[in-house]
């Protein structure tokens, strides 16, 4: 986790203009989401308005009375101590429960933490951290950072950040992210206690600007082919996905991978401008539809795009969401892209966020979105029942859905055509063009009870800090080549694990044992690689991956499919 980011990881869109604006209350209204004006950038709407008329505003005069007179009467003659602040907070988030599942309230901090996910950077030390055993320790100083400057080293634990202690008790990431932020150029010690060292040191941090990024990687697969993979649609992303395709175009790229896997969605704007790369002319992206005209959009292709011509695979599965969908939406029906993968989450709401004085926030639904044959991809969804819409993916596990094509069960009633006359489903997500089952064969008890204990990336971290100066030396190309995690290595990670409480289980270890060998050498190359990578792509990383990500491997064998759809062949089995 990148010090200053989120970590929250909720399959939904955050907002639905294309800005990082925040829209202000004045104080009467703080507290009051009824009550509450609204203005939306980016040209969706402009202005402030009352959601309805006179009748509208008495009703919810009256309800404003009454919640007043209740919290007045708690506040003065209830038998306990009671923090108003927290009932009134509790009592939103009851209360949005009855709209939809994801118009959400959010405290101050959370707001706070929530938007640095799509900002294009902080003000911070520069370090990802780790919490393991009640303790922080450092992942890797961000490269060109100030923690890097200053010779902070993958493995250092941070005892104190300044007089704030941050070991021992219960750490949360909300502490450590108040503890390491702060304005650029404000100063901060900490207090490092590295291995090998009886004592620990200290160390004076400047505080700087931290760009954020997320474009995961971007490089050739071999002479033609690329990958890029994005991990949100951000503040950034438009801008780094052109240098990405920019770059790989002038490698030679004809036809693109594009991942979108676990992306959990962001700024539509974003989103679409990505789309518009793909698509020539001035066709529909996307469009969406409100309570009256004053949210109704459509966005249509403009631009002439990077890569309107050549084959083009995306890779989306049941952490696809939002805007994600609508790229992979507006590609499947305009028959630009082969979608593989699996059934995309199912989130078709746009949220608008507004910023309450107190900074807490309010993210409305306020109109929902269709692809361009006129799907609604949002999933059902009963107001209340939040519980009932959050175990759907596991429901889908359940009916076997990651496994088997067939059971993927779409509307009959629900069926609409691209533009090309292939079927297309809505009400629940994006369905493939061509499925690829989930590999769960290196999956077990015992690899998850590895990662509950933090055991492969601790010990990838002692494997990099042990031979960093022979790693170093080493070429990408050698080290994929040359080093492997052998056998006498993996005995000491299960001795460890051993040690930590994980009883030994060698049938699940002898399943497990080939992707752990793989996990390890690509947190190895990341640690070692980062500094040379641009824009904070972790290229060598997802190299590693990719060597035993099934999905990936049977997207490369998807190219002739891919060109057969662009020029109008609809003719082969699209499961």
């Amino acid at each position: 986790m990148e010090e200053g980011t989120n970590a929250t990881n909720k399959p939904a869109g955050q907002y639905a203009d294309g800005k990082n604006t925040p829209i202000h209350n004045d104080k009467a209204t703080v507290r009051l989401p009824m009550l509450m004006g609204i203005t939306l950038a980016g040209g969706m709407l402009i202005g402030a308005t009352f959601f309805g008329g006179t009748k509208s505003l008495n009703t919810i005069g009256r309800g404003y009375t009454k919640y007043r007179e209740i919290l007045q009467l708690i506040e003065n003659n209830y038998v306990d101590t009671v923090n108003t602040d927290d009932l009134v907070d509790y009592s939103i988030t009851k209360m949005l429960e009855k709209l939809d599942p994801h118009t959400a309230y959010m405290n101050p901090q959370d707001a706070v933490a929530a938007r640095a996910q799509l900002e294009g950077g902080f003000d911070g030390i520069g370090v990802e951290f780790n919490i393991y055993k009640d303790t922080v320790y450092v992942v890797t100083p961000l490269a060109g950072g100030p923690s890097e400057s200053a010779g902070i080293q993958s493995g250092d634990k941070i005892l104190k950040a300044d007089d704030t202690p941050l070991v021992g008790g219960k750490i949360e990431n909300g502490s450590v992210f108040k503890a390491l932020r702060g304005k650029r150029g404000s100063e901060v010690k900490l207090t490092i206690l590295r291995k090998g060292d009886k004592e620990p040191k200290i160390f004076a941090i400047t505080r700087d600007r931290i760009p954020t990024y997320s474009v995961d990687a971007s490089y050739m697969i071999d002479a033609k082919t690329g990958y890029i993979k994005i991990n949100r649609f951000s503040e950034t992303t438009y801008d780094e996905f052109k240098a990405a395709m920019t770059s790989l175009k002038a490698q030679g790229m004809t036809q693109l991978m594009m991942d979108l896997r676990n992306n959990p969605g962001g700024y539509m704007d974003r989103a679409t401008n990505i789309a518009d790369e793909f698509i020539s002319g001035n066709k529909l992206l996307v469009y969406t539809n409100g309570k009256d005209n004053r949210y109704d959009r459509k966005t249509f292709a403009h631009i002439a795009g990077q890569f309107e011509d050549g084959p083009l695979v995306v890779l989306i599965d049941e952490g696809s969401a939002s805007a994600s969908e609508i790229v992979s939406g507006a590609l499947q029906d305009h028959d630009r892209a082969l979608i593989a993968g699996r059934r995309s989450f199912g989130k078709g709401l746009v949220q608008m966020p507004v910023t309450l004085s107190d900074g807490s926030e309010l993210r409305l639904t306020i109109s929902r979105y269709y692809t361009p044959s006129g799907r609604s991809i949002q999933k059902p969804y009963v107001p209340g029942h939040e519980g009932d819409y959050e175990k759907d993916l596991e429901l889908r596990s359940k009916r076997g859905e990651y496994y088997i094509a067939d059971s993927i069960k779409n509307d009959p009633k629900l069926k609409f055509k691209t533009d090309g006359g292939r079927v297309v489903y809505g009400g629940g997500g994006i369905t493939p063009d061509y499925f690829i089952p989930r590999d769960s064969s290196w999956q077990t008890s015992y690899l998850i009870q590895l990662y509950g204990k933090n055991i492969i990336r601790e010990f990838a971290m002692e494997y990099t800090n042990d031979n960093r100066k022979k790693l170093e030396k080493m070429s990408f190309a050698d080290f994929d080549r040359t080093v492997t995690i052998n056998d006498d290595q993996m005995g000491r990670l299960v001795k460890e694990a051993t040690a930590e409480g994980i009883k030994f289980n060698e049938k699940e270890y002898n399943r497990s044992k080939n992707y752990i060998r793989t996990q390890i050498k690509a947190l190895v190359a990341r640690s070692v690689y980062q500094k040379s990578n641009k824009a904070g792509q972790n290229n060598e990383f997802f190299r590693i991956l990719a060597q035993s990500d099934d999905t990936y491997q049977k997207a490369l064998k998807l190219f002739d499919r891919a060109d057969k759809l662009e020029h109008g062949m609809f003719t082969y089995n699209q499961k």
